[in-house]
Order: C-alpha cells, then structure tokens, then sequence
C-alpha cells in the first residue's frame, strides 16, 4: 500500500474511534481489552500519536520515551484525543517524503512506517473503542487487513521481543482466502521467522478473510478457521500481545 492510502485510513479511523468513544463514555468498560475502560483507551492512543508525530516532525534518530496523557476526562479528553489524532495527520501529509527519523520496524522508509504503523495502530484501538458501544463494528477493507497481517507477522514478532516461541521447530502457515495472501511462519525457540507464500506442509494453518484474521492475530477474535494442531493457535493468542 501507498503512504496516502495509510494516512488516509488513520484519518478516517482516528475519527470512528473518536465517535465510538463519546458514544460510549469514558467510564465505559472495553470489551476486548478487559483491563481498560474508554478513557484508558483514548489516553494511551493519543500518548502515541504525539509520540509518533514528534519523530516525523522534529526528525528525532533515536528512540525516545513516550510522554504522559494529561489529567483529562469527558468532553475535554475526547477533544483531546482528537487534537492529538488531526496532529499526526497533518504531520505525515505535510512530511518530506525522504524525513530522516526513528523508525523501529523494516519500512521502505520512515514516513511509511509512520503511516502504516500509526493506521494500524488506530484501526485495532478503534475496534477496542467500538467494543464499548453497542452496536456491530465498522469493517475494515481486506488489502489494509491484509498488509496489517503482514506487519504483524514480518515486523513485530520477527523482533527480539516476540514470545511466540517452540521448543522444537514448528510451522505456522496464515492464509487469508480472499486476499491471495499466505505467509508461513516458522517458529522456534529463536523469534519466528515469517515468509510470504506456501512453501509445503505446516502443523497448522490458520485461515480466513483477512479482516477476521487481523482481528485475531491482534487477539480482538476468534480465529476463523484452524486446522492441524491446534496448540499453535492456542499459542498465538496465549503469548503475542506487543
């Protein structure tokens, strides 16, 4: 996917998240995060956008600490969160597209990682916001599902700090059926180490329409379909939490 296509989808998903968090309160519980309620959900999402934003804007190189939310609540913290959110937008439309700045996953550059990481960074939070609404969730299209999946699987659990970890070799193979999109992920005691395609058999797959695997392998649903051994997929949603 393209930089605009990314920055697109985080405007538009930063303002459902936004919706779905003045319907349901900031009191309200979020069902797919048990531990949270609506306000600790748009405190933290708004702590990242600043923080995103202000490697991009001020071309930081190194990481640095993500700063705290402010002392807000009702009206006050949505118009907050919504402040912090337009913010990051403008930030990466207006960005030079050769920035220099932190980048902490593989990215044909910064700014692509900004955009692909913060869009997906919204579009799992607003599904958490929209948990605490009633009402059924907003879709979310199958080539960003799909290229979430990927960032998932190549970026985040290729990285040192990844759980999902055997003790004897395994392999894991994802396939969204109406993506043509397979990966095969092979785990270890080592970080999985994940490739597109399908290259033979695995000891489970993983299989579904993209925008049911995302949500799962984020841990926000049920796996659409498992075949194989299921301890795999036990696995998966028992250690990857980033």
């Amino acid at each position: 996917m393209e930089i605009a296509e990314h920055i697109e989808i985080l405007d538009a998903e930063g303002q459902l998240l936004a919706r779905a968090a003045e319907m349901a309160g900031p009191g309200a519980k979020v069902a797919t995060c048990p531990d949270w309620i609506v306000r600790d959900l748009l405190r933290h999402t708004g702590a990242v956008h600043r923080w995103a934003a202000a490697f991009v804007a001020e071309g930081h190189t190194s990481r640095r600490p993500m700063g705290d939310a402010p002392d807000l609540d009702g009206a006050a913290l949505i118009d907050w969160y919504r402040q912090a959110h337009g913010d990051l937008v403008t930030t990466l439309r207006t960005a030079a597209p050769d920035v220099r700045c932190f980048a902490f996953l593989p990215a044909p550059s910064p700014l692509a990682f900004w955009a692909r990481r913060q869009a997906n960074e919204t579009a799992i939070h607003r599904v958490d916001a929209e948990s605490a609404r009633a009402g059924a969730p907003s879709p979310i299209g199958t080539e960003f599902a799909a290229d979430g999946i990927d960032e998932l699987l190549r970026g985040f659990h290729a990285r040192s700090r990844s759980r999902v970890r055997t003790q004897e070799p395994r392999v894991l193979r994802v396939r969204a059926t109406d993506a043509d999109a397979v990966w095969t992920v092979r785990l270890s005691r080592e970080p999985a180490a994940t490739e597109r395609g399908d290259d033979g058999r695995a000891d489970c797959e993983l299989s579904g329409p993209a925008e049911h695997l995302y949500l799962a392998l984020w841990n926000r649903g049920p796996f659409p379909h498992v075949t194989g051994d299921t301890t795999l997929s036990a696995l998966w949603s028992q250690t990857s939490g980033v």
